[in-house]
């Protein structure tokens, strides 16, 4: 049985049953799902049945495709209800989305694989840490631009709701956002390995209780972290525990939040269940390019980017189940937007003019019924309104996407994490995960450019190759930044070789005969610097962040030393990296014991809020060091640029 298989469950149906097991069932209740995993599963209309053994069947029954009540969760065992397989089944179950699209949204693209205070034990190094009543950084960390703040959280594509002046979160709301954090804390404490069905039920109680209490964007981090355990667990090999990590610091840094922030602040924490869309009048439109989507949840389909005439950039997608081949079929099929009878490839160089449109916070076109398109002239992006998009300097360009695509920044619904350059080829780069292009931009800059997407199905990985053939060549590109120590963009379109037209990259192949010398062979430029972050020791803090997800606190608490570590960061200039390594570490290893020399409980809490400073820290650090990469020109000393910084627990 895979998991895909299964009606997603809504997650308080799972901690109602889970919260119903017997000490005894819990303890085998992971043990279940396992077994559970590997029996045959079918589908017939809105229930979906499980052979448990050979005599017994256990049905989810998902009216609307949700399993809404814990009546649909059956089983024909002898010991049912009070059995172990329904909370199984449930626990096995991917978790319903808290977050659905709105109706309108006729074409929505997939999903990837989505008083709280700081304790009262923290100490002073963790209140600095944490940005608690704390003057300005001052030393090596202030010069360029660090403080022991880090950005706040990100929602999970919502917008704020609207707030007074002085409004701050209810009574209830901290109750919640207390259950969040101890939650996340929790799983921190037992890391993935231990992190099993019942930790991740208090999790998805959580989760509904936060969104009851009108707290729509803590309760989705909740499910992320929850998605995110399961495919750990799993062995699921689309997981990364970058993106446990991420989710885990925007769980508890809402949670954090929501028992300080007011006004505005406080609506960004809440967060809003529905993608809002607004209406936007009459809009005309310009085709940019179209991008495949393929996704790690087996989704696939297509993204064409348009311009407004005053340089804004929307989208319209066209994502579902169906992989790479979909991606593929869909560039062909019309677009569904108004009257409009362009596919998708032919949009990415025509233009329409829209009457009623509807547009989300990131620029996502709607298609209700009311939206009228008809077909229009489009633009070269060397005219007028495109040509706008390239004139831009680079390091503004990567400052704004930076800002986009920053993992805790509070949503604005502005800004796009594509770059518009200009470049000269210079070759293919080696690197320990395989090649990548060379370019110059203005300034001097220089730009790895890399695939989008490796499928050997889609064009990205030859196209790239074709170009490294042709060092010399001046294209006008688009690509998406890749936060890195270097720049760095994912290749997405670029003007053809030889001057006509453009190229989508991901679904239209060059060939030998479009290079200016169709026999050269690929050219690799010199090896490159490693760029201003290439000597920074911050990964030494990073990676102790990182042990903590899937081996819990008593990783860290098992390092015997990590005086060499500090002192290293400390030569860096990162003395504050440094005392979060530190107290990290120790409060890791903390355990007092009572008057009788038996060990109290660990505090899970105090942990917590050392790892989400450490967490926050090490990511604005990290984004400064990138911003700082697209200013630097080679041999130009770096200055790392000023970190935005914000209350570190979030």
């Amino acid at each position: 049985m895979n998991a895909a298989q299964l009606p997603p469950v809504a997650p308080e149906v799972t901690a109602t049953l889970v919260e119903g097991l017997s000490p005894r069932l819990r303890k085998r209740l992971d043990a279940a799902v396992t077994k559970l995993a590997a029996r045959p599963t079918h589908r017939d209309g809105d229930t979906t049945t499980i052979e448990v053994d050979d005599e017994t069947e256990l049905r989810l029954y998902a009216p609307g495709g949700v399993v809404a009540k814990v009546e649909e969760v059956t089983c024909g065992c002898l010991l049912a209800p009070a059995c172990v397989h329904r909370a199984a089944a449930a626990c096995a179950a991917p978790a319903a989305d808290l977050a659905p699209e709105p109706a309108e949204q006729a074409t929505p693209e997939a999903p990837g694989p989505a008083s709280a205070t700081a304790p009262a034990a923290v100490g002073p190094d963790a209140a600095h840490a944490l940005g608690l009543n704390v003057a300005p950084a001052s030393g090596p960390d202030a010069a360029t631009g660090v403080a022991a703040n880090a950005a706040p959280g990100r929602a999970p594509s919502t917008a704020p709701d609207a707030a007074t002046p002085h409004e701050t979160a209810s009574p209830d709301q901290r109750a919640a956002a207390d259950a969040l954090w101890s939650a996340g804390a929790a799983v921190l404490e037992a890391g993935v390995d231990g992190a099993g069905a019942v930790t991740q039920s208090a999790l998805l109680r959580a989760a509904h209780t936060a969104r009851l209490r009108h707290l729509p964007r803590a309760a989705g981090a909740a499910l992320s972290v929850v998605t995110l355990l399961r495919a750990a667990r799993a062995g699921d090999p689309s997981y990364r525990t970058a993106e446990l990590v991420t989710a885990l610091a925007e769980l508890l840094g809402t949670a954090h939040r929501v028992g300080t922030a007011s006004g505005a602040e406080l609506a960004a924490v809440r967060g809003r269940v529905r993608r809002p869309y607004s209406p936007d009048g009459s809009l005309r439109l310009y085709g940019l390019f179209t991008e495949p989507v393929v996704t790690d949840s087996g989704h696939g389909g297509v993204r064409t980017w348009v311009a407004g005439a005053d340089g804004r950039l929307f989208t319209v997608g066209d994502v579902a189940p169906g992989g790479v081949g979909r991606a593929l079929g869909v560039a062909d099929r019309a677009v569904r937007l108004g009257d409009s009878a362009l596919t998708h490839r032919e949009l990415g160089r025509a233009g329409l003019a829209v009457s009623g449109a509807t547009v989300s916070p990131d620029g996502r076109l709607g298609a209700g019924k009311a939206v009228k398109a008809v077909t229009a002239r489009g633009a070269a992006w060397t005219e007028p309104p495109l040509a706008a998009l390239w004139e831009t300097p680079p390091a503004e360009q990567a400052a704004r996407a930076l800002r986009s695509t920053s993992r805790y920044v509070d949503p604005d619904g502005t800004g796009s994490d594509l770059l518009f350059l200009d470049v000269e080829l210079l070759g293919a780069v080696r690197e320990p995960g395989g090649a990548c292009l060379l370019a110059q931009c203005e300034g001097g800059v220089r730009v790895r450019l890399t695939v989008a997407d490796d499928d050997p199905a889609l064009a990205h990985r030859d196209n790239l190759a074709l170009l490294a053939a042709a060092p010399g060549t001046r294209l006008r590109i688009i690509g998406r930044l890749i936060p890195a120590t270097h720049p760095r963009l994912t290749l997405l379109a670029c003007t053809h070789p030889t001057g006509e037209g453009t190229v989508d990259l991901g679904l239209d192949r060059l060939r030998r005969a479009d290079l200016p010398d169709p026999s050269a062979p690929a050219h690799f430029a010199p090896p490159q610097p490693a760029g201003p972050g290439g000597a920074s020791p911050l990964y030494l803090l990073e990676r102790r962040v990182e042990q903590t997800v899937p081996a819990g606190r008593a990783a860290l608490g098992l390092l015997s030393d990590v005086t060499a570590e500090t002192r290293r960061i400390r030569r860096g200039g990162l003395p504050t990296a440094a005392a979060l390594l530190t107290a990290l570490c120790a409060s890791a290893a903390q355990r007092d014991r009572d008057l009788f020399g038996r060990l109290l409980p660990a505090d899970t809490d105090g942990f917590a809020a050392y790892w989400l400073a450490a967490a926050r820290y090490t990511a604005a650090v990290s984004e400064s060091l990138c911003a700082a990469a697209w200013n630097a020109t080679e041999g130009d000393p770096v200055a790392v640029p000023p970190v935005p910084v914000h209350d570190a627990a979030g």
